[in-house]
């Protein structure tokens, strides 16, 4: 994960130090000097030796043996220059998009579209937060969650925004009998956020369910509504059907239902109340936890996206009821995906209206779930915008549109 965070600072003190072109070197013996790159400056605990050593027997093993002097001599090199624990020096600065972007290992780019849409200020927190290593949220989904945790040695804060949120101070989650028997589930914040949006309607449909974690906190929520969760991927169906099932009360076991099919083409003859259609995006708001993201992602990726999220949200008008609620989301910080497809689809179909989100965060205040005391911190417009650093948590988009 540090390697995927710092590759551009990395590379930046590789080519530095090579006698190479870094386009020239075989993949795997760049990215066995990354390892050692980031070793040697960002791990205090690893020595230096060990860290060369550890990577030229990688290029090895990788069949690449005639690369190891080469490999050996650029570390050597790079080991006398770089102070240890660089990690604590190397903090996005600057007062450009290009010394930012440098400076925090991000693409020029994605730092000029955030400086762009959000400000100096946003963007350097953005880039602060996604070098940085998120903390744990959880959702407690038993009364007894939080009692059991802390017999088992987790420490735990309160969430920032929702009641039934927690934040993991201390201990690993995962190995406790608490959460093997699903009485709390990972999830971030502003998903947790997301999923309380959808409200409470008889016939839910969550048209991108997979991996599950939105479709589980709506049925927690409301343990009445009928919930039709849609997934592409026929594997991914039936690995979903296996959590929720898992997840799900004794009472609550018949009111999943799983479908396999394509949310761009849903099959169903019937209305939903509620219609979430939490699209596939870009990621740009979840770098902290993905940072392989940015090393990925083009600009001409947000087009193709566009269409495709244009397309599951037109379907998903399509099986609303009168009177019920679509609710749009992504957990990406760009226009394109955003503001953009909502007002796309507005023009086209005059039959649905945006919902201020502001209202409906004072509703889940007034209802004890929302415990953040400026609802409006959490908005854009009418459109829910959370962005990492500057809240807690991921960067997510929702807007909720009704149909008159």
């Amino acid at each position: 994960m540090g390697v995927l965070r710092w590759r551009s600072v990395l590379d930046s003190q590789i080519a530095g130090a090579s006698t190479q072109p870094l386009s020239r070197l075989d993949l795997e013996v760049l990215t066995a000097l990354r390892l050692a790159v980031y070793q040697l400056g960002w791990l205090s605990r690893i020595p230096g030796r060990a860290a060369i050593n550890e990577s030229v027997e990688l290029v090895k093993r990788a069949r690449k043996r005639s690369a190891a002097p080469f490999v050996n001599a650029v570390l050597r090199k790079l080991a006398a220059g770089i102070p240890p624990n660089h990690e604590a020096s190397q903090r996005a600065s600057g007062a450009s998009a290009e010394t930012l972007a440098a400076s925090s290992a991000h693409p020029l780019w994605m730092v000029e579209r955030w400086i762009q849409a959000y400000g100096f200020d946003s963007a350097l927190r953005i880039c602060l937060y996604n070098q940085s290593i998120p903390v744990t949220a959880i959702r407690l989904r038993h009364p007894e969650a939080e009692d059991r945790l802390h017999a088992e040695g987790i420490e735990l804060d309160p969430g920032v925004f929702l009641a039934s949120a927690r934040r993991v101070l201390q201990g690993d989650i995962t190995n406790t009998p608490a959460f093997r028997a699903d009485l709390c589930v990972i999830q971030d914040e502003a998903s947790q956020l997301v999923a309380a949006l959808v409200g409470r309607g008889l016939h839910v449909l969550d048209c991108c369910a997979a991996p599950g974690g939105k479709t589980a906190a709506i049925a927690d929520h409301d343990p009445n509504s009928k919930i039709v969760a849609v997934e592409l991927h026929p594997h991914r169906a039936r690995l979903l059907r296996r959590l929720l099932d898992t997840r799900a009360n004794n009472s609550e076991r018949g009111n999943i239902g799983v479908v396999a099919a394509d949310a761009r083409s849903l099959p169903f003859a019937v209305k939903f109340n509620r219609v979430l259609a939490d699209v596939p995006c870009s990621g740009t708001g979840t770098l902290a936890r993905n940072p392989e993201i940015k090393w990925r992602l083009t600009p001409e990726d947000l087009a193709d996206l566009q269409v495709r999220q244009l397309a599951i949200l037109r379907s998903a008008t399509a099986q609303v009821a009168a009177g019920g609620r679509v609710i749009y989301s992504t957990c990406s910080l760009e226009g394109e995906e955003n503001e953009d497809v909502v007002e796309r689809l507005l023009k086209e179909n005059s039959s649905f209206r945006v919902i201020d989100c502001r209202a409906e965060l004072e509703r889940l205040q007034q209802e004890g779930e929302l415990i953040c005391s400026d609802p409006s911190s959490l908005t854009r417009g009418p459109y829910l915008r959370t962005l990492p650093g500057v809240h807690p948590c991921e960067g997510f988009f929702a807007a909720i549109l009704e149909k008159t």
